[in-house]
């Protein structure tokens, strides 16, 4: 298939610029993936889709305040993306920039802090923070990331709000969005139904959101992301399998953890960097429902979906989420796959 394939459009209105007041308030359209029928229901009916035979898989990755704003000493401004933390004074970001800097360059940032440009990293730059630790700059003066999509500056509730309320290892610039519409009443309603439950790690990174720029897709070239699978959650998967229950990932970022852990044929615990591109034709090992959010037109997230429950139903879906004036991208509604 081709990039255009996975092209639609969208009314701008229908991106949301701010999540709903609560985090369950969204809507859920629910495909089922042998039929495409859709039904429009509202996220609160979520857990009447699940049984106490079912896993939920979610992401626990931590989004940090990635973004930056300084100046070079010559005045120029410059603003500073963290895509990866290497080390307690390291990483790897982009820098937007009148003029990329080279190395040796140094950035002044807010509240006296500074940092030196070492080099590029292909389209990125390593940068070297002295002996300030990076995660504690970070929580002192970094903005969160929000996606280009929202057009507004973050403010103090996106601190709470673009960050899922099981977030727990530090390491991503990019909410994993289906997580968003859990609150803790209904983690509690979860475990009182008593709906097992699993955690992955990967840290979704800014590539996320980065197009894809060429028609053939056998020539992308996927980002890569971190991600952790544990023992634990291969044996809860494995149960699950064995007892007839189903493994519903919770995001696009669950999906791709579980299935870079299953690229041997059969889940395994393990860890490291995933560049893995899931479009129409590939067959999933470990996940049986989907729950995510709706998705760019030409991302590897729309084509991941596609391959998940079919190229022409996703695309009849979101035709019809459109039709239906449901909210997009990060902070809007939810989609059901099962």
């Amino acid at each position: 298939m081709k990039k255009s394939d996975f092209n639609y459009h969208l009314p701008e209105s229908l991106i949301a610029q701010i999540p709903l007041a609560d985090r369950d308030a969204s809507r859920m359209l629910c495909m089922d993936r042998n039929t495409g029928e859709i039904n429009d229901r509202y996220f609160t009916d979520f857990i009447n889709q699940m049984t106490n035979q079912d896993l939920l898989v979610f992401n626990n990755t931590k989004v940090i305040p990635a973004r930056l704003y300084g100046k070079k000493q010559s005045g120029g401004k410059i603003e500073i993306l963290i895509e990866r933390v290497q080390n307690t004074h390291q990483a790897i970001a982009h820098i937007k920039a009148s003029k990329a800097p080279k190395p040796g360059t140094v950035i002044e940032l807010d509240a006296g802090n500074a940092c030196t440009v070492l080099g590029r990293v292909d389209d990125l730059f390593q940068v070297d923070f002295g002996t300030q630790d990076i995660l504690d700059l970070l929580d002192n003066i970094g903005h969160i990331p929000l996606p280009p999509y929202i057009t507004r500056a973050d403010d103090a509730s996106d601190l709470t709000r673009y960050q899922t309320v099981f977030a727990k290892e530090l390491g991503a610039v990019a909410a994993p969005t289906a997580g968003l519409h859990f609150d803790v009443a209904m983690m509690d309603k979860i475990a009182a139904k008593n709906i097992a439950t699993a955690f992955v790690t990967l840290h979704v990174g800014s590539g996320t959101f980065q197009p894809v720029r060429v028609e053939n897709l056998a020539e992308h070239l996927m980002h890569k992301e971190y991600y952790e699978v544990s023992q634990q959650t291969v044996d809860a998967v494995n149960d699950t399998r064995a007892k007839g229950g189903r493994v519903v990932a919770i995001g696009t970022t669950a999906v791709r953890a579980l299935e870079s852990a299953s690229k041997m044929g059969l889940l395994m615990a393990g860890y490291g960097d995933t560049d893995l591109f899931i479009t129409p034709g590939y067959q999933f090992k470990s996940v049986d429902a989907m729950l995510t959010n709706f998705h760019l037109p030409e991302s590897t997230l729309l084509m991941l979906v596609s391959a998940f429950a079919g190229y022409q139903p996703i695309m009849n879906a979101y035709q019809h989420a459109i039709d239906e004036s449901y909210r997009f991208f990060s902070y809007g509604d939810a989609m059901f796959l099962s």
